[in-house]
């Protein structure tokens, strides 16, 4: 089979040529790929390195010479009369080619393609000032030009990574029998961006392949209002969504639609993306047209997977200089240690939660060491931080700087636990906590889908799954500089602490487990994967939707009507799950204990539209269900006794950009109930909102929306 890998950089073999961890996956599974016989080609921008290059390979310049210009449409909202509506950026592309490890690697440079060699990537502040903000975009339109070109030789899969980065690539070989296209999503960007749709078409247009773009969104220039509207607006706080104007075409969809295959990083890496279950976003998402492109490729996706390095998987573990590293950093080496280590990314990666924790429990007197790593190449300014380090000197080790990998996995292997909250499920593998686990540090790690691979769980004590477990779960965080997800940690480390201490069995056997776990995902068994789905759809195998996979996420309208009857059981079982009345009466009858069953599966996972289809008439079940929200005396009263925090989320007053939101806290003022005053009318810049709009967050961690009228 002949693979032809392409992404934006694929510098992995040599750490001087890489900016991102796409590039090492995309290296490490394009040699796997070699190993197994497969001819493999990587097409990818030189940027402006071949110099560096020939000083240490030995680089074939080839007879390849396209001389063409690149049409950029612009968007006058954001590009305004600085430039013009259509620029066109004379190109003359070559191409460069280095063999290695059974690889080969094409660079491609270009005047474009050859801006940024330091840091690669466009700073996001050049939109609309600067065209090298379109480099991304000319290595879309130079990889396709080169590939039909030379490398049309026969049939070919054509593996490229991250949709915002080939977007176009799946609609120009649309129509290539020779060529397949599989899409890999990396990372968790809003899965409704969008691009500016006349810029799309001309680049199509320029391509040879005119396919039809989906039509724009219902009525795009109607802005939301009510529910959607607050819901849509607070989504910028999570990261999930953003709104678009007119004139503009989802990523997604182009990706999914023309793609033959969509390959994710893990199973709960596909899950988050199928449904965005549990989160601020799920609601929103159950109404929006990018979830139709979802539900009409959902049987095009599959878990190509990620792995671990070999250093970190290959023999056994290093016997750990524990006494040297952790003295070497000024901390006690016959204290409990605890090892974080991410980017400084205090959103993603949970870091200010992390830090607020490890302040509590240090100040509350527990002995315990803290080695941080939170790499950025400017330094942390934060004041808080600072002061932190500071106050507890000889039990926290800060370090922000890149340093060799030996010394990242003697950190982990001197190490407990390791300490990894991050948020906004922005994690699809999460490499770093593999790593740590892999040298034997047990994990303490947020519950997110793309992460959940690693073993974690609420009880790895005494709990359903414990002999498998690995370490423990704190909630998913959706919320910025979230209490919660403090408390939570700063419980975690005081119970590892004691575990350490009482139960030193148990913390044996959650080490042997992580590593045991963490040494599963090798490069050797990602290839297999990869393989195993390029095999079938070689040979002609198209895949189709599944029962299962329907069931799995509550679709029960895309059911085929003989599914009721010839998967009767496991029908009524996802309905059960889901409080799904409807689905549910089709194949089982509705009695009273099912009409109980379904409110409470409902209630509890606090789906109150499905509560209200089920309660019907029962006058229990409707003053349970009314109850749960009052006004009284000018407050908000709101009961829900599995509730952990309720806020109430009003629309920013309007101004410059996207429009936000307030957010405040309701107090707790007994355990199920929370209190507030109710809001002004017309204090968000509008004539008043008859409904109040809650976020519940439960103890399950799940987010859910709830309303009430008032007025």
């Amino acid at each position: 089979m002949h693979i032809i890998e392409t992404y934006f950089e694929c510098g992995g073999f040599d750490h001087r040529f890489l900016q991102g961890g796409i590039s090492v996956y995309l290296w490490n599974l394009s040699t796997e790929f070699a190993r197994q016989g497969h001819r493999v080609s990587v097409v990818t921008p030189a940027h402006g390195r071949l110099d560096d290059l020939r000083r240490d390979y030995e680089v074939e310049t080839l007879d390849y010479r396209d001389s063409y210009e690149l049409p950029l449409v612009l968007d006058p909202g954001t590009w305004g009369e600085r430039f013009p509506a259509e620029v066109r950026v004379p190109l003359t592309t070559t191409a460069h080619r280095v063999r290695l490890d059974g690889v080969d690697l094409y660079f491609l440079s270009n005047e474009l393609l050859d801006e940024l060699p330091d840091r690669f990537y466009p700073p996001y502040d050049s939109k609309g000032r600067d065209l090298v903000f379109f480099k991304p975009l000319a290595y879309q339109v130079d990889t396709i030009r080169f590939v039909r070109d030379r490398l049309s030789d026969g049939r070919a899969l054509l593996h490229a990574h991250e949709p915002y980065y080939h977007y176009l690539m799946p609609a120009a070989f649309r129509d290539d029998p020779d060529m397949l296209v599989v899409s890999t999503v990396q990372s968790n960007m809003p899965i409704t961006k969008k691009v500016h749709r006349p810029k799309v078409e001309r680049l199509l247009d320029l391509l040879g392949a005119p396919v039809a773009l989906p039509p724009e969104d219902e009525d795009p220039e109607r802005p939301p209002t009510g529910a959607e509207a607050v819901m849509s607006a607070y989504q910028q706080r999570t990261h999930l969504h953003y709104e678009y104007g007119p004139g503009h075409v989802r990523v997604y969809d182009l990706v999914a639609d023309h793609a033959d295959l969509i390959d994710f990083l893990s199973p709960g890496h596909l899950e988050f993306c199928t449904g965005f279950a549990d989160t601020p976003f799920e609601r929103l998402f159950a109404g929006h047209p990018v979830r139709d492109a979802v539900r009409r490729n959902a049987h095009k996706a599959f878990v190509g997977g990620c792995a671990i390095g070999d250093r970190w998987t290959g023999g056994r573990p290093p016997a750990a200089d524990r006494a040297g590293v952790l003295s070497s950093l000024g901390l006690d080496p016959a204290l409990p240690t605890f090892f974080h280590n991410a980017r400084y990314a205090v959103h993603h990666k949970g870091q200010t939660e992390l830090f607020r924790a490890v302040d509590r429990v240090l100040s509350e007197g527990l002995a315990a060491n803290f080695v941080l790593r939170c790499l950025t190449d400017g330094g942390i300014d934060d004041p808080y931080v600072t002061d932190v380090v500071t106050r507890h000197k000889g039990r926290i080790h800060l370090e922000c700087e890149r340093v060799e990998e030996e010394r990242i996995v003697a950190y982990a292997a001197a190490s407990d636990f390791c300490l990894f909250p991050s948020k906004f499920e922005m994690d699809t593998f999460l490499i770093a906590q593999g790593e740590a686990m892999a040298m034997g540090a047990v994990p303490i790690a947020t519950a997110q889908l793309g992460m959940a691979h690693f073993g974690h769980t609420g009880d790895p004590l005494d709990g359903p799954g414990a002999a498998a477990a690995t370490g423990f779960a704190v909630n998913r965080s959706f919320a910025e500089d979230d209490t919660l997800l403090v408390d939570a940690l700063a419980r975690r480390i005081r119970e590892a602490v004691a575990l350490l201490r009482d139960r030193p069995g148990d913390h044996h056997r959650l080490r042997s487990n992580a590593i045991a776990t963490a040494r599963r995902f090798t490069w050797e068994n990602v290839a297999r994967q990869h393989t195993e789905a390029f095999t079938a759809l070689w040979e002609g195998q198209r895949p189709a939707p599944s029962v299962e996979l329907l069931l799995r996420h509550g679709w029960f309208d895309l059911l085929p009507p003989e599914a009721y009857e010839t998967h009767r059981d496991a029908v009524a079982g996802a309905a059960a799950r889901l409080g799904d009345l409807d689905a549910y009466r089709r194949c089982r009858p509705v009695d009273a204990a099912a009409v109980r069953a379904l409110f409470d599966a409902a209630w509890e996972r606090a789906d109150f539209a499905r509560c209200a289809a089920v309660a019907g008439d029962d006058r229990e079940l409707r003053d349970r269900l009314e109850g749960r929200c009052t006004v009284e005396d000018g407050r908000i009263v709101y009961r829900l006794p599995h509730a952990e925090r309720v806020e109430l989320v009003e629309l920013a007053p309007p101004g410059r950009g996207r429009r936000g939101v307030t957010v405040r806290l309701l107090e707790r003022s007994a355990p199920g109930e929370f209190t507030g005053p109710l809001p002004l009318p017309g204090r968000d810049g509008t004539q008043g909102d008859p409904e109040v709009h809650l976020l519940v967050t439960l103890a399950s961690g799940r987010c859910a929306w709830d309303g009430v009228r008032h007025g």
